[in-house]
């Protein structure tokens, strides 16, 4: 798939509009539809999620995929569930984040020199995409990155999901990936060489089965970002 996007705006519109991938195309208007009790009088947005914020981002945060009843309900990356709050109340602790929590994309958040996105722009059943539907996805992503190397500097990259399927699409935007490949890891620190220099860091999941079990904590999260700011050139 060829993504011909001039701008990231017009990068998000086309992303909105995706249904390359007929399995997540099917779950993510199914869950739209049936909903969760709890969120019975909202409408879903039940679309692909693009990413959110700055088209000028020094940082980027890469993710796994949105949520059924967070990012496919209220149509923002991590916004609406339980990981989104851990991730943006990190984000507004080092200054990166205009206020500490994300309910909707039209509360007013915005971030500052930071952007969020994915692998996968569609809810996947039990937040497994397959290959095949990962792959598909790279497009996009490696199209946003393109747009993004004017100002790149520093990618977060949220679990060991995000972290494989990142790399080869970090080679199709034009960075040399070492050999032997960079392994994830929380806290893994990598220079790559390319159209300007990148830093990638590795960090634990904000799934709620690491910040519920401690296995990833606020502290933890906020000296990543700590590092990824200062290396961004955002402190």
């Amino acid at each position: 798939m060829v993504i011909a996007a001039r701008t990231v705006a017009e990068l998000d519109r086309q992303v909105s509009e995706c249904r390359a991938c007929p399995r997540l195309v099917e779950w993510r208007e199914h869950i739209a539809e049936v909903k969760r009790a709890s969120y019975a009088h909202e409408t879903y947005w039940g679309r692909p999620v693009p990413g959110f914020g700055p088209a000028d981002a020094a940082l980027g945060v890469v993710g796994l995929a949105p949520a059924a009843h967070g990012g496919n309900r209220t149509g923002r990356m991590f916004t609406g569930d339980r990981s989104g709050d851990v991730l943006f109340q990190a984000l507004y602790d080092v200054g990166l984040a205009s206020q500490p929590t994300s309910v909707h994309r039209d509360d007013g958040l915005t971030l500052r020199g930071t952007r969020i996105t994915a692998p996968v722009h569609c809810a996947p059943p039990a937040n497994k995409p397959t290959p095949a539907e990962r792959d598909t996805c790279g497009a996009w992503l490696t199209r946003e990155l393109d747009l993004l190397k004017p100002t790149l500097r520093a990618v977060v990259v949220l679990g060991g999901f995000g972290w494989q399927a990142l790399l080869p699409v970090l080679a199709g935007a034009g960075w040399v990936i070492p050999r032997p490949r960079p392994r994830f890891g929380h806290g893994a620190h990598y220079v790559l060489e390319g159209p300007a220099e990148l830093h990638l860091l590795g960090c634990y999941h904000v799934s709620q089965q690491n910040t519920f079990t401690g296995r990833l904590t606020p502290a933890m999260l906020r000296d990543i970002f700590t590092k990824a700011a200062s290396l961004a050139g955002l402190n």
